[in-house]
């Protein structure tokens, strides 16, 4: 065998012996690995005012009539300033901002239309009030303001549409009074974070006064017409629905035959979540009724002092609290209210006589404690605070 061969047999047998023995180059497999997918934290939309029970709450607070005579209107006369203002309500009102901005929607009740530029505001019978309250309404914390009254049309469809124009001009929504046809069809229905609120408004009567249009106020008060407009108002979007009724025996501490049935009639319709009043000037119950919540008078917003009727004199400022449960239904989680009074200092201001005196002492230690305790005992007379209604403490809120 020739040596070429036998070496070339060699190398063969070498190679094919360290083929078999040597290690193996390492090749990488794919392997299907399985990424987790995070479970989504839920939004929350607590809102302003309590602690929310669950994901989403949102509160509303609202006061009554802004019933402006004389003797409101005359201490806040002013120079005309850059805006054309002669009048500042600042003073007057400004208690009221520490619980309207602890709130997501505060709605007043705009009793009287206002008056044009340069006209000369009018108390009872035919009200017309300086048209500057507007600019105040806004700036302490109103969102809205609810317009169907007795006196919507003492300066006739010309005041309801200045009125409305006037509240537009300073960024205030409202409802129960219009300008056009197309405009009554409509409802208010605001936004918060957590859901849609709609009020549905009404008033038993307008005096008679020019009620040139059937469509230009919510009049008269139909139960019926109002269930239809909340159900109007389920069907764009509201997730709740409250319905305010003007009506009542004036200055009387008690609910009448007419504000029960109505209220009554509008939370059995299943189409209400809450139904509050006013027009009695006078502080009224509250009642837990059908799980729903009725409060048949808030009293007045602000008014002139009242020698005959004292009640004229005290106020109500309530706070309701929705949550909305895992099922999607909404109810009130917490109800509060405050008590207030007409003066301070021997000066017509809107002050507080809550437990806590956020204002500080406004007639006499004396005097706020009779107004409060006073308000207590009517508010609570149909059961409120056993069914968890309690007094509304806004300096020891987060």
């Amino acid at each position: 065998m020739k040596r070429g061969i036998v070496a070339g047999l060699l190398a063969l047998t070498v190679g094919l012996t360290l083929g078999a023995c040597a290690p193996e180059t390492p090749v990488a497999k794919l392997s299907a690995t399985k990424t987790a997918t995070p479970t989504p934290t839920p939004t929350r939309h607590p809102g302003l005012g309590p602690e929310c029970p669950t994901d989403d709450c949102f509160t509303i607070t609202a006061t009554g009539d802004m019933l402006f005579h004389a003797g409101l209107w005359k201490p806040a006369v002013i120079p005309t300033d850059a805006t054309g203002r002669n009048y500042d309500f600042m003073p007057l009102l400004q208690g009221q901002s520490a619980y309207l901005n602890e709130s997501d929607i505060a709605i007043c009740h705009q009793e009287t239309p206002f008056t044009q530029v340069g006209q000369e505001p009018t108390g009872y019978p035919i009200f017309a009030t300086p048209w500057e309250l507007a600019s105040t309404e806004k700036a302490i914390g109103y969102d809205a303001c609810d317009t169907s009254s007795n006196h919507t049309v003492d300066q006739g469809y010309d005041g309801v549409v200045r009125t409305l124009d006037v509240l537009d001009e300073n960024g205030l929504k409202h409802t129960g009074s219009y300008r056009t046809p197309e405009e009554a069809n409509q409802v208010l229905i605001m936004d918060t974070p957590a859901g849609k609120v709609a009020f549905i408004s009404a008033t038993f009567s307008v005096n008679g006064n020019f009620n040139e249009f059937d469509w230009q106020v919510n009049y008269p008060l139909d139960p019926d017409v109002m269930i239809a407009r909340a159900a109007q108002a389920r069907a764009a979007g509201a997730d709740v629905v409250i319905g305010v009724q003007h009506a009542g025996t004036e200055y009387s501490n008690e609910a009448d035959i007419q504000q029960i049935n109505n209220a009554h009639a509008l939370i059995d319709s299943g189409q209400f979540d809450m139904v509050y009043g006013h027009h009695p000037h006078a502080i009224q119950p509250m009642e837990f009724y059908n799980g729903h919540w009725i409060v048949y008078s808030l009293g007045n917003g602000i008014s002139e002092s009242s020698g005959d009727y004292p009640v004229n004199n005290e106020f109500l400022i309530m706070r309701a609290q929705f949550s909305k449960a895992k099922d999607g239904t909404w109810s009130v989680s917490d109800m509060a209210w405050a008590a207030a009074t007409n003066k301070q200092d021997g000066v017509y201001r809107w002050c507080s006589v809550a437990s806590d005196a956020p204002q500080g002492v406004c007639q006499s230690p004396e005097f706020d404690a009779g107004v409060r305790e006073r308000t207590r005992a009517t508010v609570n007379a149909m059961g409120a605070e056993a069914a968890g209604a309690h007094e509304w403490l806004v300096t020891q809120e987060k």
